[in-house]
């Protein structure tokens, strides 16, 4: 069965850092750390692979995927656009090669595209719930991302259209209760925060009350997270805030939901008053997509 959904997915892929290609090095470091038995039964024969999407699913991880068979000296032709989405059984690429060669990058490129694609396809319905609620805010994923492949599940979040949220501690300054408690208050610890990240870092903190959203807002916040609140509760809450600091001049401030949020119950948490809605349940625990790499028979 071929494609479906036309992808409308910009390509993400120079976005990537230069050293991004090292990262696909470790993998198939790791994974033939020493002799290649397997490889030696089949020879260095060339072959043509087929890879085949078994379960639908969104394709993700093209440059990842590409980069593990160009460091062996294989050659990828695809034919299932990245963002683009598909029903099983699909031919997504080809992959042109020596059989050892094919056979080295196969489990790594395979876990790779799995994973990624799997964020990617979440995404995408996350996506899609919003607009046919018309929810005009961001959907955004978290930093609950597998260390040594963050920037895989973060460009999976961007292929399948949410924002990414931030990329890591650097990127923004978030204060949760740890830091607050460090430090006494929600004001001491966004006082110390501007110190040290000045005008172009925006603050955000994560808050249990409206009053702690309040003194957030006054101390100086950018950004004021609503965590663990139900959906009826965050509205009210968001509404509230919206309205009080509107009239205080404030009206840039913005409200994001967190904090227990799934597929199954994010509709229940739009309103016009939430900027940012965030789920940790974009990388945590997501199905994966299930492909398969084929050596086709010779006729």
């Amino acid at each position: 069965m071929s494609s479906t959904n036309q992808s409308t997915s910009p390509s993400f892929e120079h976005l990537l850092p230069p050293h991004w290609s090292t990262l696909v090095t470790e993998w198939l470091k790791e994974d033939t750390p020493s002799f290649d038995y397997g490889g030696f039964v089949v020879g260095e024969k060339e072959e043509t692979a087929v890879l085949l999407g078994k379960s639908p699913g969104v394709v993700a991880g093209k440059p990842f995927f590409d980069q593990v068979f160009s460091q062996l000296g294989c050659r990828v032709e695809w034919i299932v656009p990245e963002g683009e989405s598909f029903e099983p059984i699909t031919k997504v690429a080809y992959v042109y090669g020596p059989a050892r060669q094919l056979l080295m990058g196969e489990r790594v490129a395979l876990n790779m595209l799995a994973r990624c694609s799997g964020i990617a396809t979440r995404a995408r319905r996350l996506r899609s719930i919003k607009e046919a609620h018309g929810f005009q805010g961001i959907i955004a994923g978290t930093r609950k991302t597998t260390p040594g492949f963050r920037i895989v599940e973060k460009y999976a979040m961007l292929v399948g259209g949410i924002d990414t949220h931030r990329m890591d501690l650097s990127s923004s300054i978030m204060l949760k209760d740890n830091h607050i408690w460090s430090q006494g208050s929600i004001t001491a610890a966004v006082h110390k925060a501007r110190q040290a990240g000045g005008f172009s870092i925006k603050i955000e903190v994560e808050c249990q009350s409206e009053a702690e959203a309040d003194e957030a807002i006054t101390a100086g916040a950018d950004i004021v997270m609503l965590d663990n609140f139900d959906g009826p509760g965050l509205q009210a809450a968001a509404e509230s805030l919206r309205q009080r600091w509107t009239r205080q001049g404030r009206p840039d401030v913005l409200i994001e939901a967190s904090g227990g949020i799934t597929e199954e119950t994010i509709a229940d948490y739009f309103s016009p008053h939430i900027n940012i809605i965030s789920l940790g349940s974009v990388t945590q625990g997501v199905p994966h997509v299930d492909f398969s790499l084929k050596i086709q028979k010779k006729q």
